[in-house]
């Protein structure tokens, strides 16, 4: 196991009817907030109309933002930050998913910094200082509710980069399962899929003795497999709702990664998907993963029959553990074409035509690697999404 210090200050209000909250927790940091959100479901549903009446009760004004797009756009978070230092905004609140609380975060970060925003996810600068961010979350997915990552696509090239830094994570984030209940069942089956290949990121290491947190990894996994399978048949299942909230916020609030190094080489390769074509985050992943995991398994194929056995609960063949592991790739797929899901590039409509920019792209030309389970070079990276077309 490896050193590490663990700290999540956010502060998380889990349960019904939390959102009425939101006006007492916002006051704590001033009286004029940035409200975030993305399109008009938040009106729709009259989470909106909870939030506005909330703020005013606690004598809180706000300065609206709307338009979050998934993949959220540089271009918007410019506008937030102009938005923010023209009307002293003391806290950025979003309302809405990971898309909407990444926006906030990057808003955050560059409404105190003299320079643009996008020198962060360039390696440029690091952000010295940031707004507080709170967050209402409608979408269990990205986990960005409690977590240090932001990610943001400028539409200039169409990057999509990932900025981490501790002083994004929110202040509070309010988790109300009853706001999930009228998602349709592509973005909760996209949500699910976010959700396990953050945990899969953290569980394929190559630190040894992690047994523990080993076994909290499966354990939120099985328990997302389960749940998520529920709510695909009844979306209103408040307890298996809760389960695949809470599960999202711990799959990705660095609790499960204390003690060992993940690989994130898959996250990297998708945000190339999604950066390019505008694929919704969960359904690149859906392709990227088993193909990432075909490509290295024999890297370690004890930990991949591991995972086959515990999760999937395939039984190991002590005579094949190669049989094993590639049973629990096959139930992985399996899985996501139980939920709808893609599983190769073709059914995201991407042809071969930009596959080599996008390994350029995601190793900058061919100049540095991505992940840590194996370093993944240009022509690895290429192979990935080659067996990625058709699987």
């Amino acid at each position: 196991m490896e050193n590490f210090i663990f700290q999540n200050p956010t502060k998380i209000i889990f349960g019904k009817d939390m959102e009425r909250q939101v006006g007492a927790e916002a006051a704590r940091y001033g009286k004029k907030v940035l409200l975030h959100y993305g399109g008009g479901s938040i009106k729709q549903s009259g989470l909106y109309d909870k939030v506005a009446n909330s703020l005013k009760a606690a004598g809180v004004d706000y300065v609206e933002l709307p338009g979050v797009k998934p993949n959220p756009r540089l271009s918007l978070v410019r506008e937030g930050i102009r938005l923010c230092r023209d009307h002293g905004i003391a806290l950025v609140l979003a309302v809405g998913g990971g898309s909407v609380i990444d926006s906030s975060k990057g808003i955050a970060m560059g409404a105190l910094y003299e320079g643009d925003v996008w020198d962060f996810f360039t390696g440029k600068a690091e952000p010295q200082a940031a707004l507080p961010v709170g967050t209402i979350l409608t979408i269990p997915a990205a986990g960005s509710e409690s977590s240090t990552g932001c990610v943001i696509t400028n539409e200039e090239g169409w990057y999509k980069r990932p900025v981490n830094s501790e002083l994004i994570y929110p202040r509070f984030s309010i988790l109300n399962p009853e706001l999930a209940f009228t998602l349709p069942k592509y973005q909760i089956a996209c949500g699910a899929s976010d959700i396990l290949a953050h945990l899969m990121e953290r569980y394929f290491t190559n630190t040894l003795h992690v047994e523990l947190t080993d076994r909290l990894i499966e354990a939120t996994m099985k328990t997302i497999i389960h749940n998520v399978s529920a709510i695909m048949e009844n979306p209103s299942d408040y307890d298996a709702w809760s389960e695949v909230m809470w599960g999202g916020t711990v799959a990705h609030n660095n609790l499960l990664n204390t003690g060992r190094v993940g690989d994130w080489a898959s996250h990297d390769i998708e945000h190339e998907l999604s950066g390019i074509y505008d694929v919704a985050h969960g359904a690149g992943l859906s392709v990227v993963f088993p193909a990432w995991m075909k490509y290295l398994y024999r890297h370690d194929i004890n930990r991949f029959a591991q995972f086959a056995a515990r999760v999937w609960n395939v039984d190991y063949s002590v005579w094949s553990p190669e049989e094993t592991a590639l049973l629990g790739i096959k139930r992985l797929e399996d899985f996501y074409r139980s939920l709808g899901l893609p599983v190769t590039l073709a059914e995201l409509g991407i042809t071969d035509d930009r596959l080599d920019e996008m390994a350029g792209k995601c190793t900058n030309s061919d100049t540095t690697t991505v992940g840590n389970f194996v370093k993944l070079g240009k022509a690895d990276v290429l192979s990935i999404l080659k067996l990625a077309r058709k699987q």
